[in-house]
């Protein structure tokens, strides 16, 4: 009887590949699903970009997260989503959508890159509408793109620089800022931040026409319990509060939580994403993505 590579795996092995499609599945959409990567030098951020650096470390879902709760607080953008999303009966299909376009401009070839950033504004073409207050929103208009690339460049960012496993220098993190600066403008932004500085200013200059909204407390709700199968609910458990302790506190009071978590919580909090991070890593090693 002619012996299949399943029967050659090791128990450990096994285990390990029965996780990996799990995740997949959870993050694509597909057990099977795996990314051809573009030699570094034909990808669209070039052979040394630090997005590759910071978007193939699993902080991401962390520094995602935080960005989700930050883009509540802006009105044109949270009434978008709210009419236009499918977010609380398909809670998993925006982070498949997500997941490929992060994928694709950060480790596809131009030509990739391009046709998915051209998918996303025929998507964005479509959403426009009025807010609760009356107020015209376009998820065309260059102000709202850059509420929500702000947020998650800043939240990548950050959630690396505490979790990821090097330190990115000044100069590094500034030309992360600017190679992401390059999707934010094709995506349909005025000019995107070039620095950490400047992305800095840009999230504050937001913060007097941020605002917790019956649309937001609603989204805030889903996103504190979303209605995952539970082997994923506990993986969410984690990243949850990691996410969480990076809001600014600005941010915590906008959105109504509670204050920033005590001393105890953090000691426990932090060796926690380290530890789911690192079995992601384990486990997925095979699709490593730098």
């Amino acid at each position: 009887m002619a012996t299949t590579d399943e029967q050659l795996l090791t128990p450990i092995e096994g285990i390990r590949r029965h996780l990996r499609r799990g995740v997949r599945t959870y993050i694509t959409g597909s057990p099977e699903a795996s990314l051809t990567l573009a030699p570094p030098e034909e990808r669209w951020h070039g052979a040394d970009a630090v997005t590759t650096i910071v978007h193939a470390n699993w902080s991401m879902l962390i520094g995602g997260l935080e960005s989700l709760f930050l883009q509540t607080l802006h009105p044109p953008t949270m009434a978008g989503v709210a009419d236009h999303s499918a977010y609380e009966t398909d809670p998993l299909g925006r982070l498949h959508r997500t997941a490929q376009f992060l994928a694709l401009t950060s480790f596809g070839t131009q030509e990739q890159a391009e046709a998915s950033i051209d998918r996303v504004r025929r998507i964005h073409q479509r959403v426009n509408g009025l807010t609760p207050d009356g107020v015209p929103y376009s998820a065309m208009d260059s102000r709202s793109l850059l509420w929500v690339h702000v947020t998650e460049v800043d939240g990548f960012l950050r959630a690396f620089q505490r979790y990821g496993p090097v330190a990115l220098t000044n100069a590094q993190a500034d030309q992360y800022v600017a190679e992401m600066a390059k999707v934010g403008e094709r995506l349909g932004i005025d000019r995107a931040p070039r620095s950490v500085g400047e992305l800095q200013s840009v999230v504050d200059s937001y913060r007097p026409e941020l605002t917790s909204s019956a649309q937001s407390r609603r989204a805030i709700r889903f996103l504190l319990v979303p209605p995952l199968a539970p082997p994923a609910l506990a993986g969410y458990a984690v990243v949850l509060p990691a996410a969480l302790d990076l809001l600014p506190s600005w941010a915590r009071r906008k959105l109504r939580l509670p204050p920033q978590l005590p001393l105890a919580d953090r000691l426990i909090v932090a060796p926690a994403a380290r530890g789911l991070l690192a079995a992601l890593g384990w486990i997925m090693d095979e699709d490593r993505l730098d």
